[in-house]
């Protein structure tokens, strides 16, 4: 049972830059414990240089060309902040929060004021630790919401905000009872509470959520216990939290061949779908939703860093950019690279758009609502440019 899984990974083969990306970021739930809030320190000087260390696991040979192309994007941020001097100082952390914990430590011995990175989710908790009663923030490539907190922020994209953008979109044209698919592992879990509380939010019900593993079996297993949920009309809406690099693909397949008609149940998905176009021709993908960046501002972060580094940027890199734009529109207003500035209401324009960064050491970006329509990306509700626009 489980070839069908293994045919559809294969025939939909991720990019080695793509490989093991939810992993990398989102997977790693170890909790060291409860971090103080950040501090930050005084107002700095916008007529000096901000040291700013940057983590990242430059000698981890798992990481490809992530590092290099995190450095690559805080440097092009720090080329254009209006006046603000960044004094980048880079740091190998090896991938290992031991490493990432010492390093930390080194970069605030030595003058940094704030540490964007590390990339992986034990690194960054660790280097948090370490730097806490020193009063400095770090703002982590990670995405995952169980190591944010205290001095801790992930600027990753998450769950818990896909989650919300598209079930309050979903539930403003009637689309408010909702059912979840999710993979039984630490991402799907995740992904199925995101959805609960985004229902709650906007005034939605999840009528039923069922996990699957990566198998045939367990899958169509639990596509059965969600078809009559959708017969029966109790469910409008599907959330699907799977990923190309895991068994969405799959899903995509056997959902509509078991008799959960996309015409009948509107599809969403938590991640990018987006990045596979050979999965369009998929009876699950027609009409769809899902969220997607600022497609504007992503493609002028794209076409900068192109030219400047004759390739493509790795998907991770524009959050080492929205790292240095945040940290230099603070200290261009004269505030502080504390709590309070990171979290102003404002936000920060950033590589993908607006995003901001909240209290609880999560984040929140302005997302677009995409479809599939004839096998081509439609977006259906634009990204908003400032906060207090559609989605927020």
């Amino acid at each position: 049972m489980f070839a069908l899984f293994h045919a559809a990974r294969k025939a939909l083969r991720l990019p080695a830059g793509l490989l093991g990306l939810a992993a990398l970021t989102a997977c790693e739930a170890t909790n060291f414990g409860a971090l103080p809030s950040g501090g930050g320190g005084a107002r700095l000087d916008a007529s000096q240089p901000v040291p700013v260390a940057l983590l990242v696991p430059r000698s981890d040979a798992n990481a490809g060309t992530i590092p290099r192309d995190l450095e690559n994007a805080a440097r092009l941020a720090s080329q254009n902040l209006g006046g603000v001097s960044v004094d980048l100082r880079v740091y190998d952390t090896a991938g290992q929060p031991a490493t990432a914990s010492a390093v930390a430590q080194q970069a605030v011995d030595e003058g940094a004021v704030v540490i964007l990175g590390p990339l992986y989710g034990e690194a960054a908790n660790a280097a948090a630790i370490a730097v806490a009663d020193d009063g400095v923030n770090v703002l982590s490539f990670s995405n995952n919401p169980t190591i944010a907190g205290g001095n801790l922020f992930v600027l990753g994209q998450t769950f818990e905000n896909a989650a919300d953008r598209l079930v309050g979109y979903g539930a403003s044209r009637g689309r408010d009872d909702i059912a979840v698919l999710y993979q039984d592992n630490v991402a799907g879990q995740i992904g199925r509470t995101a959805v609960q509380s985004a229902a709650a939010t906007h005034g939605a019900r999840v009528v039923g959520s069922e996990a699957y593993a990566l198998n045939t079996e367990s899958l169509t297993s639990a596509i059965g216990r969600v078809q009559p949920l959708v017969d029966a009309g109790t469910a409008d809406a599907l959330f699907l939290t799977d990923s190309w690099e895991g068994g969405l693909s799959v899903v995509l397949q056997l959902a509509p061949e078991q008799g959960i008609d996309p015409t009948a149940v509107q599809y969403m998905g938590m991640t990018r779908w987006d990045s596979r176009p050979d999965g369009f021709r998929l009876p699950g993908v027609e009409g769809a939703w899902f969220t997607l960046p600022d497609r504007n501002a992503m493609a002028q972060f794209e076409a900068r860093y192109t030219e400047a580094y004759g390739a493509s940027p790795h998907p991770l890199a524009p959050l080492a950019f929205d790292g240095v734009a945040a940290i230099g529109a603070l200290v261009r207003q004269g505030a502080s690279v504390d709590r309070a500035g990171l979290t102003q209401g404002a936000g920060f324009q950033g590589a993908t758009g607006v995003f901001r960064l909240l209290n609880d050491g999560t984040n929140q970006r302005g997302l677009a609502v995409a479809t599939i329509e004839n096998q081509q990306v439609s977006i259906i509700d634009p990204a908003p440019r400032a906060f207090g626009g559609a989605g927020f």
